[in-house]
């Protein structure tokens, strides 16, 4: 790719200081304050000091503009046509249980479309970006989705509800329906990963139920700029509120769709 735009600029910067203090804590995970937001659903003082990286600079390049984020909430900004939708460590448990899977999310909402994505894995240095309009891509590189048009030769992700969270018996069937019609099924616990792999063709698809917003808006933009589509599992009509999505190239949607309705 050629010059990176301003803003892309902007977000990929952010996105590697944070990716950057998340990786110091990596290698002293064992040290790290850790509390508990829920049953299985932790944040650790990584989380916070990598959000209030993005926070900052952010705020400071672009004043005005309002934000969702995973920990630090809504905060309401002067202009009411951009927002920033950050989670600044997506797949928490396999940080804090060393595993190099996590990723940095950042997505800019202008007038209620989402028009730019960064995630950012700092363990491998795989920065997924994308812009409406520019295409996707991982550093220089074009991303694309996979054009792979069988079902059964498919590798499809996932992400099962954690312990306390609603949908266990839902996921099951769902689950049960997608097995013997993949090629494999894969859950590795970050839906912004995911999302970036099906850009970049690693999945074939991918599909989870009631995620928040943050966890897919950045996806959403990778997914779509590399030729792929996203849908809502049940097709409401607001995505980013039920979270509850499925994404892949078109054929691949259709088909997944079609198994998960088997399940209802």
């Amino acid at each position: 790719m050629g010059t990176l735009s301003p803003l892309l600029t902007l977000m990929t910067d952010v996105a590697g200081r944070a990716g950057r203090s998340l990786n110091r804590d990596f290698r002293d995970v064992e040290h790290l304050q850790v509390s508990k937001k829920g049953p299985a659903d932790f944040v650790s003082i990584a989380d916070k000091k990598a959000e209030s990286i993005i926070y900052d600079r952010l705020n400071e390049a672009r004043p005005g503009y309002g934000f969702l984020m995973e920990e630090g909430g809504v905060v309401e900004g002067t202009d009411k046509s951009h927002r920033w939708i950050i989670d600044p460590l997506d797949g928490t448990l396999n940080f804090l249980h060393g595993m190099p899977h996590f990723a940095v999310s950042i997505a800019l909402e202008r007038e209620g479309e989402l028009v730019a994505g960064v995630v950012y894995n700092p363990a491998t240095d795989e920065m997924f970006h994308a812009e409406k309009g520019r295409g996707a891509w991982l550093a220089d590189r074009r991303l694309r989705v996979a054009n792979r048009k069988h079902f059964d030769e498919s590798v499809v992700a996932t992400g099962m509800p954690f312990a306390g969270k609603k949908g266990h018996a839902q996921f099951l069937k769902e689950l049960h329906q997608v097995m013997p019609h993949a090629a494999g099924v894969r859950r590795m616990g970050s839906a912004a990963l995911d999302l970036a792999w099906v850009a970049a063709g690693r999945y074939d698809s991918f599909w989870e139920r009631n995620l928040n917003s943050w966890d897919i808006a950045a996806g959403i933009v990778l997914v779509k700029e590399a030729g792929g589509f996203v849908s809502e599992i049940d097709d409401k009509p607001d995505l980013l509120e039920t979270g509850s999505i499925v994404a892949g190239n078109e054929g691949m949607l259709a088909a997944l769709q079609t198994r998960l309705a088997a399940a209802r």
